[in-house]
Parts: structure tokens; sequence; C-alpha cells
């Protein structure tokens, strides 16, 4: 089955939406240039309302490292998701398991980005957008997606509920990821849109499996 991530929550009530939809994991924006960002506090009191075995990951764009340890050190982070230029080892200093976000365009060799980052536990594949680290709302060619990946693919950029069910059946990815798809507003997530989200996956996931 699919796995579904919520990214980009920055308020108490849209986690308890998210959890009682059935999503399986959510993100935090730890990123000063994101509409979505979250103070390490805001983060912390928001980590507080997670409910049991919904995962909690943090997102950083070439943080440092202090910024990282301090953000551990006070907000319950289960995996770290990694969308600058960090390399290999700065993503597994930490001591907690990791994605990293690769922005995928023709020339992008995905296969030797596995490679690189053999010790991640999957590629986040966005859409590449000059100038934006993720969160734009567009997506990409998935025809760009070998299927000989040795990592699990996480699949992102301008997914919502009228694309998703395509999206899982052509590319069969691990999870997919979502943002401005089922948001009101930036950062603003709309309870309503993350039901739809979710529940087109689960369909095409039963569709799938007969």
């Amino acid at each position: 089955m699919t796995r579904i991530k919520i990214c980009g929550l920055t308020r108490e009530q849209d986690i308890h939406a998210v959890a009682s939809h059935g999503a399986d994991a959510l993100g935090l924006v730890f990123y000063e240039k994101s509409p979505r960002h979250v103070s390490v506090p805001q983060a912390a009191g928001l980590a507080r309302a997670v409910p049991p075995f919904l995962t909690v990951v943090g997102l950083f764009v070439n943080p440092t490292v202090d910024y990282v340890r301090e953000v551990l050190a006070k907000v319950p982070l289960d995996v770290l998701q990694f969308h600058g230029e960090e390399a290999p080892e700065f993503c597994a200093s930490f001591g907690k398991p990791y994605l990293k976000a690769i922005r995928v365009k023709a020339g992008v060799d995905l296969v030797e980005c596995a490679a690189r980052y053999v010790g991640a536990q999957g590629l986040l594949l966005d859409a590449y957008v000059e100038g934006t680290q993720g969160g734009t709302g567009e997506s990409f060619d998935w025809a760009l997606i070998p299927h000989n990946l040795p990592l699990p693919v996480i699949l992102s950029g301008g997914l919502h509920a009228g694309n998703v069910a395509q999206a899982v059946a052509q590319v069969q990815p691990y999870a997919v990821d979502v943002s401005s798809g089922v948001e009101a507003s930036k950062g603003i997530k709309d309870a309503a849109k993350v039901a739809a989200f979710i529940k087109e996956v689960k369909n095409v996931d039963l569709q799938l499996s007969r």
C-alpha cells in the first residue's frame, strides 16, 4: 500500500485532520524562506499534538549542523528530510533516518543520485523549479523516473486529489508527499482536500491490488 505524507503543517487542528484521515507521516518545515516555515518552539508544540504511530518528518534546506542539532534537541523528529545540496555524510551525521529530495528535470541521473545517497531511506522526487527548493505545486514528467532505482521513491510535486491516482498507477511509488495540493492557503491545510487526497490513494491501491 502506498504510504502518504502530508507536508508543511503549521496548525494543531491540521495535525488532527491528517491523523484522523489516515496519513502515515507529516512534515514540519524548518526553512525560513518557506511560507510553511515553523519556528523551533512552534514545532515543539505541534509535535506534542501528534498521536502515536504517525511519523514526524523535519524538512531542512542546507542547514548548519548546529541548527539541526538545536531542532533535534527540542522537537522529537523521527526522520530528517534534506532538500538542498547536502552531502551524504552530512545527512547521515545526526543518527536519524533521512530522506534526500531530488529536484527532477531532464538530464538528472536518478540512478546516480540513489547510488550517492545509498544510506538514505528513500529519494523524494520533486519538480525542478529554478530558484526554489520545493513546495511549488508544480509537477514533473513522471516518465523521467527509472524503474530500476535501488531506493524507495517518495513522489512529490504538484500532486492533488485530481491526479494522485494516475501518479500512483503510473509510478507505483513507495509513498506520495503532498503540501500545496491539500491547502486552503499556504501553510493552512483544508481537511476536505486532505480527506479526498487520501481517499484517492487508498482507492487506487485497492484497484492495483486486484
